[in-house]
């Protein structure tokens, strides 16, 4: 139980009968009275704490709002829990860190592999697990109460938000599985100023919650107080209130820290999210708002806050969006838990609502999967899930009635591969091929094995469009040689003009000159971003020229232009200027240069010599094609099945992997 020290002078030490309560202000909403007996049933000894909160609002008719507030919170606590432990404490001193080193060029790499070093490995089954509903006392609720009450009435754009949107997006005490703190109040007075010019006389549209989000992220968005990164030590728990500060982690923990800015000034804000992306591994959130004509406003913190209709989310590949809400969706979790006794994780107690609609570029209302395409009619299930992809496994992220003669999923973002599966002895079961919606004619194609074969040709483990900035980078840049160390007498050795496709490009050397120094000079704006490079005298030679490292000294920490000469393709150079950046070799003595080879910066997810892959096609179940171990930057795998889902697994590094097609001899990731 939370320490009961900051008790607040207007909490009434008095047990009055649970009917009662109901009676008094929670009789507008059906269903009420009995999910707060069974809330109060589930608290155990902690029942009269909440029994002080009841008597405390339930007393006086002016607190009739606080009351029915009061009510909400307690009646969904039972879906909420948190974690202790020392444990936890220390791993979350890596957001601290994040936040002091995000200027000194320590990388949140080696930060994350500190941490485990320090503190040993990670596991909830070393924290103490504590359910809200047994441990929040009356002091703590009281206070969330009163801190919510007063930022929603008082705030000039107060007066257009609802009750009910200040029940689930101002008042809610937390925001997942963190633990609690007494936050409101320390939130409030550090930004609550920043918002002053709305309450000016002459403020124009004081009276939107809009104005405020812009005006606040004015001063809480800037990038440069910003550690984004997506490496962590391990999965953990919300960080909580007091380490969202640190500005530091995903965009999970950016999204937290915006919440409890905006719940604390009164302003309702949503974290929506996808479940999976469409064309990743994994999952993302963001925040949204309304102004007050419910236009839709997203942010990704601390990028700018743009209406969702012309904001890039719309395009990202997704199939399902939902939305946080602090309470239980009973709709949705009655319909499921009176099909199916026994359900995913996901939908288990769904605190969310749909909201894929306003996102959906690309929108289906209805989609009818037909039953022929259905493994097994016969099932005795009740649900069957649509699916998305997630490394080699499904995951499930909408639900409808199974049905033995089609399937009807409703509000659905087309363009991804889906399966069909059904929940029995707590995993999923496959029950159809994998299929695909063209986003454009509604066409259906489902990637089922057949006899047709071809030889495929691969370059990566994983997609690389979140590298094409880097390739792009490699356009205009040049490679020179001279016989005079500032290149102020130089020759165009070669000109690059076409985007690099695979992690090693080779090209061929015209000129017969000799040359004491070569150097690679990248084009304008493009921080001389480079991988490799390696200068050979013939193009026969297997041992490139060796040299002193030259180049222009400074860069974004630990990319250095010595980088590039380290044999190491997943190391690079990334000067610290957007023009001027240039890394060569003092040859010793002239010599000529018949042939270059070069790598683009990059994420490690190309294919390269010496790793050892095993590629997985998809017949109902992933089917394996063989292990090979690669001798350049490339792979063949002759006799693999047409038009199915592909896997290439590199069994002694990194994690990216991606499923993906060939087609017209390309990788095309899914």
């Amino acid at each position: 139980m939370l320490i009961k020290t900051r008790i607040l002078h207007y909490v009434i030490q008095t047990t009055l009968i649970v009917s009662v309560f109901c009676s008094i202000s929670c009789q507008e909403k059906k269903g009420n009275a009995t999910s707060l007996n069974s809330a109060l049933e589930l608290a155990g000894e902690n029942r009269s704490e909440l029994e002080k909160v009841l008597s405390r609002y339930g007393k006086s008719p002016g607190d009739s709002l606080k009351y029915k507030a009061a009510c909400f919170l307690i009646e969904n606590m039972p879906y909420y829990s948190y974690y202790e432990g020392e444990l936890l404490d220390n791993y979350l001193t890596y957001f601290h860190l994040l936040n002091e080193n995000k200027k000194n060029g320590i990388s949140p790499l080696t930060l994350s592999d500190s941490i485990i070093g320090m503190f040993g490995h990670f596991s909830l089954d070393y924290l103490q697990q504590k359910k809200d509903i047994q441990e929040i006392d009356s002091a703590y609720l009281c206070n969330n109460i009163e801190w919510a009450f007063k930022v929603w009435q008082e705030q000039p754009w107060g007066k257009n938000v609802s009750f009910d949107d200040f029940c689930e997006y101002i008042l809610p005490y937390r925001i997942g599985d963190e633990k609690p703190e007494y936050w409101r109040k320390e939130f409030y007075e550090k930004y609550n100023d920043l918002l002053d010019p709305l309450r000016y006389p002459n403020a124009t549209n004081s009276d939107d919650p809009i104005s405020a989000v812009h005006l606040l992220m004015q001063h809480i968005a800037k990038k440069e107080d910003v550690c984004f990164t997506t490496i962590a030590p391990t999965s953990l728990p919300h960080v909580g209130a007091s380490v969202s500060l640190f500005k530091s982690g995903s965009c999970r923990e950016l999204t937290d820290y915006a919440i409890y800015v905006c719940r604390a000034l009164g302003i309702p804000c949503h974290i929506d999210f996808m479940p999976i992306r469409g064309n990743d591994n994994v999952g993302h959130f963001w925040l949204s708002y309304y102004d007050k004509n419910k236009e839709l406003y997203a942010q990704d913190f601390p990028d700018g806050v743009r209406k969702v209709r012309t904001n890039g989310i719309q395009n990202d590949p997704k199939t399902k969006v939902y939305r946080y809400t602090y309470s239980l969706n009973k709709k949705m979790n009655d319909e499921m838990h009176s099909l199916e006794t026994s359900l995913p994780q996901f939908f288990e107690h769904p605190t969310f609502i749909d909201v894929t609609y306003p996102y959906a570029k690309y929108y289906i209302e209805k989609f009818c999967l037909p039953a022929s395409k259905i493994y097994n009619k016969n099932t005795i299930a009740r649900i069957a899930y649509l699916c998305s992809s997630q490394f080699q496994e499904w995951v499930p992220v909408a639900w409808t009635k199974f049905d033995q003669e089609g399937l009807i999923f409703n509000d659905i973002q087309k363009g991804d591969i889906m399966r069909i599966a059904t929940w029995k002895d707590n995993r999923l079961v496959l029950q159809s091929d994998p299929f695909r919606i063209d986003p454009y004619s509604n066409e259906v194609t489902f990637y089922s094995c057949k006899d047709s074969l071809q030889d495929i040709l691969l370059y990566s483990k994983c997609e690389t469009w979140s590298e094409t900035p880097f390739r792009d980078r490699m356009l205009g840049g040049v490679f020179e040689g001279s016989n005079d160390i500032n290149f102020t007498d130089k020759d165009t050795l070669f000109l690059i003009n076409q985007v690099p496709e695979r992690l090693n490009i080779k090209l061929k050397v015209k000129l017969k000159n000799k040359y004491r120094y070569v150097r690679y000079r990248g084009a304008n704006g493009t921080y001389c971003n480079v991988s490799e490079v390696a200068f050979y005298e013939s193009t026969n030679d297997t041992i490139p020229l060796r040299g002193r490292i030259i180049g222009t000294p400074g860069s974004f920490d630990p990319h250095e232009y010595t980088n590039v000469f380290d044999g190491k393709t997943w190391t690079s150079f990334d000067y610290e200027d957007k023009t001027g950046g240039w890394t060569g070799l003092d040859l010793g003595k002239p010599k000529i240069v018949s042939q270059i080879t070069y790598s683009p910066r990059n994420r490690d997810n190309y294919i390269r010599p010496k790793d050892e892959f095993e590629l997985y096609y998809c017949d109902k179940e992933w089917k394996s094609l063989g292990v090979k171990v690669s001798n350049s930057d490339s792979l063949v795998y002759k006799n693999v099945p047409r038009d199915v889902i592909l896997y290439l697994d590199c069994h002694n590094r990194g994690r990216q992997e991606r499923i993906f097609t060939f087609e017209n001899g390309k990788q095309i990731w899914r």
